[in-house]
């Protein structure tokens, strides 16, 4: 019997909204068990100090070059993440011995799959001597040094998920709706494949916050008062990246958000939500077969408009949509606990990413372990 480890995630993603911290005893194969959760939102000042590293990131031209404040930053979100960890430790009565290892995602600034370039900022070393327990970190590195796209890593742990499903035929896709959206697909034949979908959050985000001072369209409330206008969501629909024969993955700066003369706020919240869905629908396109369930994870299965959407398209196709609760799952800790299950197969030098999942030329295990 393969030894079952207890392990935490952090994930902070594309949306820059907070930490999430999610705590999970696995193998790192089949057994998976699913512990608390919990999330830690930056404070707007911290939130600009963020946008402030993607900026100055742009111009890096190797993983390890720091320039102008990134080094500071990094700093900072290297101890937020810190206190996240004894704040999660502590509301849950359990202390550092009882943590086998850390899987810590850190924060991308820059993703550039077809120039091998992803940076993800986050001082491994430093988070093991603060917490006092073990850290994976660094995760996407080696698959791009063995020819893949650096991303997605979760569906690895979509497929741990998928094999414990009760009631559920394969072919199931999962559907994780954060800044950017990724499908994993995991068929009856146990073939497991996974890609970037599309823009998510990101462009709904960036829109609500330059035109009414508000950092998410919080349940869609801002969508539902508008219409789809046609044009700009063919705009973005009709990119090459859905027709490219290769999949590829996605920086959050591949599809930037429209001007504000090309809608007033609620059309632009309208048609960026249906461009959300309407992307996750013409992306699976490319599956082997076209799946008959959905279950959706991430920050935008919240927007009402977006699911309304997602399920309308997807009923043309004789599809069902239904939320990771629905599927028995959390589907805000979903990407954090991925971390922690990608740590222990980490350990173990087990395979994260698949030819399947990012392109890469033979299954391939990657991550830096530092100790305390």
């Amino acid at each position: 019997m393969e030894k079952v480890r207890t392990a935490i995630g952090l994930m902070s993603g594309t949306s820059m909204d907070g930490i999430d911290v999610a705590l999970l005893r696995t193998d790192g194969r089949a057994v998976v068990e699913r512990g608390p959760f919990l999330n830690v939102p930056y404070d707007p000042a911290f939130r600009d100090r963020l946008k402030l590293a993607l900026e100055q990131a742009k111009t890096i031209t190797q993983r390890e070059q720091r320039l102008g404040d990134l080094a500071s930053i990094e700093r900072e979100l290297t101890l937020r993440h810190v206190v996240a960890v004894r704040e999660f430790l502590a509301a849950n009565a359990l202390d550092a011995a009882s943590i086998d290892v850390i899987g810590f995602h850190g924060q991308t600034v820059l993703h550039r799959p077809d120039e091998a370039l992803t940076v993800q900022i986050g001082d491994g070393a430093l988070l093991a001597r603060e917490t006092g327990i073990s850290v994976a970190y660094d995760l996407r590195a080696n698959d791009m040094v063995h020819g893949g796209q650096g991303a997605p890593l979760v569906p690895v742990y979509h497929a741990a998920l998928a094999a414990n499903l009760i009631n559920a035929a394969l072919p199931v896709c999962f559907v994780n709706i954060g800044g950017i959206s990724n499908l994993t697909y995991i068929g009856a034949d146990g073939v497991i494949v996974g890609y970037d979908s599309g823009p998510g959050n990101t462009l709904i985000d960036q829109w609500v916050e330059t035109h009414a001072g508000v950092p998410f369209d919080q349940g869609g409330m801002i969508a539902s008062e508008g219409r789809i206008i046609a044009e700009l969501a063919d705009r973005y629909l009709n990119s090459p990246f859905f027709t490219a024969g290769k999949r590829r993955s996605l920086d959050r700066n591949d599809f930037p958000p429209p001007s504000g003369a090309d809608a007033e706020l609620a059309d632009g919240a309208r048609t960026l939500a249906y461009v959300a869905a309407a992307s996750i629908i013409k992306s699976a396109g490319h599956l082997p077969v076209t799946p008959t369930l959905y279950i959706v994870c991430g920050g935008g299965r919240l927007n009402r408009v977006l699911m309304l959407d997602l399920r309308d398209i997807a009923r043309r196709q004789g599809a069902q949509v239904i939320s990771a609760e629905a599927a028995g799952f959390n589907g805000d800790s979903m990407e954090a606990e991925a971390w922690a299950y990608l740590a222990v197969r980490s350990l173990d030098g087990l395979p994260l990413t698949f030819p399947g999942t990012t392109g890469v030329r033979a299954p391939v295990s990657g991550g830096v372990v530092v100790k305390p």
